[in-house]
């Protein structure tokens, strides 16, 4: 178990936290945009600086004014940051209590037909898994990654993060994982932590932070672009005043008559579709991003636009275009009051 208790760092112009999060046998995937805090967060956990206030447990042993090499805690940056001239082999090896673990990780990792060449000659791929053989090869307590795949392309990207969730499940050690990427996080993530100008927004599972985001920050930074102001009509059924229209909501403890902002993911509105929360409007955009098109609608009576993400084949069958009519749908159980 790694405790983070009340950490606090500033800087001239930033300041981290007061900052509290408990990390068990799981990967907490640390969200948030450049300078929000998350390598910060990583030094101080890892001892390369030391906290204003607050404190370190890892297995409930206080390593606050420990030294970074007696934390038991693995780094992986996000270079790799091997010993350019040692072999691969020497890298792991420099970490481990013996060759044969040097072997097991080679093979765990998929290195072995790398081990012999010289860490200089190797691929972004090669080198983050060989970085990663060489934090795991002294068998740390818990585990610290600074935006891991940061530096591959996109295939490289698809290919390991599905490796490393798969990795860092067996591991059974708190893994802390550092990324400003939103799918990465969704992915990699038992628990998703979003961080905002040094300050916790969220901590949660990855599908409930994505349906029901706790600020509005968090519904825009991982992707959920529909957020909308509203009046409450009713707290206990939770309708809302939007524009023209009345639009039920999923349940939340709210006061009528407060403005509140609600939000619904692209990917859950619906076209086409006649029920509850049902809209027209007016296409005014289509854009296809390589998966889904994102097509985005004007509703009659609001002052804003909705984006839609439309599979291919859906999108293809509706035949959509610039000014059309269409109908669209809100469900109910997708509109989250954030607050």
């Amino acid at each position: 178990m790694l405790e983070l208790d009340g950490l606090e760092r500033s800087y001239p112009g930033f300041s981290l936290g007061p900052l509290s999060l408990s990390v068990d046998e799981e990967v907490l995937a640390v969200l948030g945009p450049s300078g929000c805090g998350k390598t910060t967060l990583l030094s101080l956990v890892a001892g390369i600086e030391p906290p204003d206030a607050g404190r370190v447990w890892l297995n409930g042993v206080d390593v606050t004014d420990r030294p970074p090499e007696r934390r038991d805690v693995g780094l992986v940056f996000q270079d790799g940051a091997l010993f350019p001239h040692m072999t691969a082999r020497e890298n792991v090896a420099y970490a481990a209590d013996g060759p044969e673990r040097v072997e097991t990780l080679a093979a765990t990792l998929e290195i072995a037909d790398v081990l012999d060449r010289p860490a200089s000659a190797l691929s972004g791929g090669e080198r983050q898994r060989v970085s990663l053989a060489r934090a795991l090869a002294a068998r740390p307590a818990a585990l610290l990654l600074d935006e891991p795949l940061a530096n591959l392309d996109a295939p490289a990207k698809r290919r390991l993060r599905g490796e490393l969730r798969s990795l860092l499940a067996e591991l059974s050690i708190p893994a802390v994982y550092v990324t400003h990427d939103q799918h990465q996080a969704t992915v990699i993530g038992d628990r998703v932590a979003v961080l905002n100008d040094g300050r916790l927004e969220q901590v949660a599972p990855p599908e409930e932070l994505l349906r029901r985001p706790a600020s509005p920050f968090v519904a825009s930074f991982t992707g959920g672009v529909n957020v909308f102001a509203a009046t409450v009509l009713e707290g206990e059924h939770t309708r809302l005043s939007w524009g023209e229209h009345t639009l039920r909501a999923a349940p939340a403890t709210v006061e009528p008559g407060t403005t509140v902002r609600f939000c619904v993911r692209p990917e859950y509105v619906l076209l086409e579709e006649d029920g509850e929360n049902s809209l027209a409007g007016t296409v005014q955009r289509c854009q296809f991003d390589g998966r889904s098109y994102r097509v985005a609608v004007r509703p009659e009576g609001v002052e804003a636009t909705v984006a839609v993400d439309v599979p291919p084949p859906r999108y293809e069958a509706l035949g959509l275009g610039e000014r059309d009519t269409v109908r669209l749908r809100l469900p109910p159980e997708s509109v989250h009051v954030i607050g």
